[in-house]
């Protein structure tokens, strides 16, 4: 059987700068595998078109430690810079293949997918968390989810659109929409303390200019259907119906996944790892959103990819 140096699982910003740092530093035997058609599946899916991508993400100063740089853009410069490295650097990939288990037996991973089997000395789950979206605790009544979304995909024009977050995404998206309809954005907070400064800057001018309105410091009670329409109830006793709603209020942690690979989570339902990403179970490490919650720092990301390379490579040294 084909025993794999290192198998990447997560075709995002942490698992190819990992698969390219393993291969620049010498690793022969790489396998990158990722569940959907391409890489970077997460900003193709959730980040608008021509949306800003920095290197020093909400003014946060990363110096890059290994060899794959990076510097601003945006989502289409940062999709197109990734298909480069991994062209480049000819990393054995695999897409359309979801992991279903990882599970070490006598010092080697089996890494089982629906695809078949894959085994590795080393293995590093580099998933992020926006795969899967965080939903409301409030339930969507079935009647009006085709009206309520989680990303702007089928936004079209002319509607009264509300978005809910206090996030990057949720100001691109109210931003953005803003253009073509009338948008409410909503946050159960007084202030934005989570978002880029440069994207509070826009949402405030925008407000400034009636080109939106904010309605911050309330929170949505529940969601009902009013003649094919979403009626959003509001904690302050005020409601108001809408076409459609968009939120984008982050994502969680795919804790059963973890728990398939074996991965130990604290109370939290966050994985356990020490300094170099590397949790209980040796070989086995985490890398990106996953690891940090970085919030979609990029630079954070190809960092965890070095270290641990760099951790692998000089115990296989000693």
């Amino acid at each position: 059987m084909q025993v794999y140096d290192v198998i990447i699982i997560g075709g995002g910003p942490g698992g190819i700068g990992s698969a390219v740092e393993a291969n620049i530093m010498g690793m022969e035997k790489i396998l990158l595998i990722e569940k959907s058609d391409n890489h970077s599946d997460t900003i193709r899916k959730f980040y608008k078109d021509n949306k800003r991508v920095d290197k020093d993400w909400k003014g946060q100063q990363i110096e890059l430690e290994g060899n794959v740089q990076f510097f601003d853009g945006t989502k289409e410069t940062t999709i197109n810079y990734f298909d480069t490295l991994l062209d480049e650097q000819k990393i054995d990939t695999q897409f359309n293949c979801e992991v279903e288990a990882v599970e070490k037996k006598e010092g080697v991973f089996h890494v089982q997918t629906k695809q078949g089997e894959f085994y590795a000395s080393n293995v590093i789950v580099a998933i992020g968390r926006m795969g899967k979206p965080n939903k409301p605790s409030y339930k969507i009544p079935p009647s009006i989810k085709s009206l309520v979304n989680f990303n702007i995909d089928k936004c079209s024009a002319n509607d009264k659109i509300l978005v809910v977050g206090g996030g990057d995404s949720a100001l691109e998206y109210a931003c953005e929409l803003s253009f073509d309809n009338t948008v409410t954005l909503n946050y159960r907070k007084s202030e934005f303390t989570r978002a880029n400064p440069t994207n509070v800057e826009n949402i405030l001018r925008f407000n400034g200019e009636e080109r939106l309105r904010l309605r911050l410091g309330t929170d949505i009670l529940s969601l009902e259907n009013e003649q094919g329409k979403v009626k959003v109830n509001y904690d302050d006793g005020y409601a108001t119906v809408y076409d459609r709603v968009v939120y984008a209020i982050g994502g969680t942690t795919p804790v059963g996944f973890l728990q398939s690979c074996g991965i130990e989570l604290d109370e939290n339902g966050e994985p356990i790892f020490d300094d170099n990403y590397e949790t209980p179970i040796g070989g086995l490490f985490v890398a990106g959103d996953i690891a940090f919650n970085s919030g979609g720092s990029i630079a954070i990301a190809l960092n965890h990819g070095y270290r641990i390379v760099t951790t692998i490579l000089e115990r296989k040294k000693s």
